[in-house]
Parts: structure tokens; C-alpha cells; sequence
């Protein structure tokens, strides 16, 4: 089926002006022209229906240079006058010769119309549909800017970006005021009522710790250093491994830097929250003492199968070991991905006396345990 452009001359619509400002909104804001002319010209048509004749089957053109605005009306070519049953749809293939000779049963006759006061109406309309555009490519923008940066720390100003912090994201000992300006770790992105983007950001979470890392360390940024694990009582303190495996390079060192001021860089970030850097090893023992710094660590008895660990600590270094409100072995725990027990030297001795007391019972009296 083809198409023919009906030559009728035409005062078209110039909108040289318009198609200017739309070049600035694609350079400006990366709004699609094409996509944009597509839109005014949907909405055009619709406008032409509404305000001139809903019958019929009119198409809009807007040329991307001039801006010049077409308005067709097509209708199909039918044998003879007799099997025209719409006139606004259908046309004699007599007439539609008088518009292109070209033109034969079955095609598509596209007749110029010269509507009044359709300038002024296409005028506003294309104002409504770019506007309307723009606030929507600028939430699509906004949405796939920060899904693409999902995972990433994002500096927050709560006085104008659309962002959600929910309590659990929190840093609980910190406290936010409007216009506050901070970093943030971006959980995730949504689209929130009217597809507005929602940007979920997070202070708490254990890879905000890791990226800050990344921030601030240049080696472990380059991979020269391997941050292998984070574990984190926010606001409080948290444990980060790290390993390189050159033998040459230092990587607890290179995390605290000179006089500390790298790791120091980063506790100022956190609100002062702690942190322990210690140095990761494949051999869980060496791992999991190192993991319970600053506590000191006589002894570590494995268990693979139930990846878990038993560990011997100094009488005066069992509160340490365990920390306040359990805090140093959980984090040791999360940390090192193991289950861990922790006994003064006093308490495991009492266990292997006691331990060898059952033993020799059980020798004496044999008939009992039977």
C-alpha cells in the first residue's frame, strides 16, 4: 500500500523557533529530539481531533529543520464514487488521481489540510507536550543516573534530592538536619508515586564502610589490596580484613597510613564510629585471633565441619575478647564467617578437669553408663 503526499499548497506552520529550543532541552537536559517530535506530533493530532473534525484519520507532520507543521488527512482509495462508504476515510480513485496520479485502488491518499487558527493551537500544544516531556525524561534521567550508580556513595543534599534514608539505614548516633550535605551509600533505586525516582540511601550498611575504603585507600581502589570482609555495629565499631598478596606490601599499614590520618579520615566520616583493620589469612586460626583484636589469644581449636572454633583467651583478657555486650566476638563472628566460642584459660582448664572426671567415673563405674 503506498503513501502519496497530496501537492496542495499549504501556509505551513514555521516553527523555527521551537525546534531551536528543542536542540537546547537535548543539549541541556539529554532529552531525545527525535523522541520529542514524535510526542508533539501524537499530541498534535489529538488537538487537530478535539478542536476541527474527530472523524477523521489525520496525520501530523513537524519537520526536525524548519519546524514546519503538515496536517494530512488520509483516506483510502476506492474504485468509484458508489463504494466510497465514508467520505472522511475513503476517496474515488478519479479524485485521488487529480492529487497524484500515481495513486491506485488500495493505496493511501494523504490530503493537505489548511485548518484556521491551528498555528496558535499547535503552538500550544507542543509548549504542553514539552513540558510535560521534560519532567518526565528528567525522572527517567534521574531514575537510570542512580540505578547505574546503585552500589555506589552518593553525597546527599536532603534539602533538594529526592532521597529516603529509612531508620534501619541509619547511623543511630548521628542526627540529620535539613540541608545537611553527607555521604551516603545507594541501596537502591524505585520509582515512587507518579514515577518519580527514589533514590534509597544507607550510613549503616556494610559496604558504606567498604566503599569509603575505596575512597580513601588508593590501593585497595586499584586492586592492590583486597578488602575481603566488613562487619559493622553502626555508629559503634566495625572490622574490615584486608590482604595483599604481595608479600612486599603491607596492607593494615596501608589502610591506617602514615600517623593514621587515612583510617582517621574515614572514623571522621562515620561520626567517630571505630574501626579495627586486621590482616585476613587463609588459615582460619591465624584469621580468627587476629579478628578478635585487641583481645589476645592463647589458643584456637578448629572445627571444619561445623565451622566452628574454640578459642583460649588470658583470664584478664576474656571481657576484651568478648567485648562489651558481646559486641567483639559478634563482630569477629560476622567477620570472619565462623562460629566462635570464647574461654578464659581458667574456664577451659575447669572444662578439662571436669571433662576427665566424667572420664574416670565412667571408668570406675561401667555398669552405670551402660
Amino acid at each position: 500500500m503506498k503513501k502519496t503526499n497530496a501537492k496542495i499548497k499549504n501556509e505551513a506552520i514555521n516553527s523555527s523557533e521551537l525546534i531551536l529550543a528543542i536542540e537546547e532541552l537535548e543539549k541541556e537536559k539529554g532529552i531525545d529530539k527525535d523522541s520529542l517530535l514524535e510526542s508533539i506530533q501524537t499530541a498534535l493530532v489529538t488537538a487537530y481531533k478535539r478542536n476541527f473534525d474527530s472523524a477523521e484519520n489525520v496525520k501530523v507532520t513537524m519537520d526536525g529543520v524548519t519546524g514546519e507543521i503538515h496536517v494530512y488527512a488520509e483516506k483510502e482509495v476506492v474504485a468509484t464514487a458508489k463504494d466510497i462508504e465514508n467520505d472522511k476515510l475513503q476517496i474515488s480513485l478519479e479524485d485521488a488521481k487529480k492529487i497524484n496520479k500515481k495513486l491506485d485502488v488500495g493505496d493511501v491518499a494523504e490530503i493537505e489540510q489548511v485548518p484556521k487558527e491551528f498555528g496558535r493551537i499547535a503552538a500550544q500544544t507542543a509548549k504542553q507536550v514539552i513540558i510535560q516531556k521534560i519532567r518526565e525524561d528528567s525522572r527517567e534521567f534521574l531514575f537510570n543516573e542512580f540505578s547505574q550508580r546503585k552500589g555506589g556513595i552518593v553525597v546527599l543534599d536532603l534539602g533538594k534530592l529526592e532521597g529516603i534514608m529509612p531508620k534501619r539505614e541509619q547511623i543511630p548516633t548521628e542526627r540529620y538536619k535539613v540541608n545537611d550535605k553527607i555521604r551516603a551509600y545507594i541501596v537502591d533505586v524505585v520509582k515512587g508515586e507518579k514515577g518519580n525516582p527514589q533514590v534509597i540511601v544507607s550510613r549503616a550498611h556494610n559496604d558504606f564502610v567498604r566503599k569509603l575504603f575505596e575512597l580513601e585507600i588508593p590501593e585497595i581502589y586499584e586492586g592492590v589490596i583486597e578488602l575481603k570482609s566488613v562487619s559493622r555495629d553502626p555508629g559503634n565499631r566495625s572490622k574490615v580484613a584486608v590482604y595483599s598478596p604481595n608479600e612486599n606490601i603491607d596492607p593494615v599499614g596501608s589502610c591506617v597510613g602514615q600517623k593514621g590520618i587515612r583510617i582517621q579520615n574515614i572514623i571522621n566520616e562515620l561520626s567517630g564510629e571505630k574501626i579495627d583493620v586486621i590482616e585476613w589469612n587463609e588459615d582460619p586460626s591465624i584469621y580468627i585471633s587476629a579478628a578478635l583484636l585487641p583481645a589476645q589469644v592463647l589458643a584456637v581449636d578448629i572445627h571444619d565441619d561445623e565451622k566452628f572454633a574454640q578459642v583460649i583467651v588470658p583470664d584478664d583478657q576474656l571481657s576484651l575478647a568478648i567485648g562489651k555486650s558481646g559486641q567483639n566476638a559478634r563482630l569477629a563472628a560476622k567477620l570472619t564467617n565462623w562460629k566462635i566460642d570464647i574461654k578464659s584459660e581458667s574456664q577451659f582448664r575447669q572444662m578439662l578437669e571436669q571433662a576427665s572426671q566424667e572420664e574416670t567415673t565412667e571408668e570406675e563405674n561401667p555398669e552405670e553408663t551402660e
